[in-house]
């Protein structure tokens, strides 16, 4: 397994894992990586510092299995926080979102799924939505 610090075209900064240098190259070129922030997949490799050692954990410093773990239950959180309070409208998401945006629908929030080219149409008419990373229902 490696590491890499990898960037968007947006300029986040994120790591993945991957099985291996040419696991990565294959990934990138096939668009399949995006960024967590912003769903962007134009991802270039970060320039990154080797880690040579670990260091001393102090006694209260959580591990890296704990962090994990309260990342993941962060994120399975947020899902069930935009499920009780926004409405799924599924692939329709862009159509809906211009529906509110331009007042031709009641103003409510709303979640589902859209495209890259659907989500950059949206941002470049000023229509105000998020991408999140979204966790599936189970870990299997």
């Amino acid at each position: 397994m490696i590491l890499f610090n990898l960037r968007c075209a947006a300029d986040h900064e994120f790591e993945a894992w991957f099985k291996d240098g040419a696991t990565y190259d294959s990934q990138s070129a096939a668009g399949e990586i995006s960024c967590p922030v912003c769903g962007e997949s134009k991802i270039e490799k970060a320039p990154m510092a080797p880690r040579i050692g670990a260091g001393a954990k102090t006694k209260n410093s959580p591990s890296d299995g704990e962090k994990f773990a309260q990342v993941h239950q962060a994120m399975v959180q947020m899902r069930e926080q935009v499920e009780k309070n926004c409405d799924y409208v599924g692939p329709d998401f862009a159509e809906e979102a211009r529906k509110i945006h331009y007042e031709e629908a009641d103003a409510r929030n709303i979640y589902g799924e859209t495209s890259d080219e659907e989500a950059q149409a949206l941002e470049e008419e000023g229509v105000d939505f998020a991408r999140v990373p979204w966790l599936p229902r189970t870990d299997s």
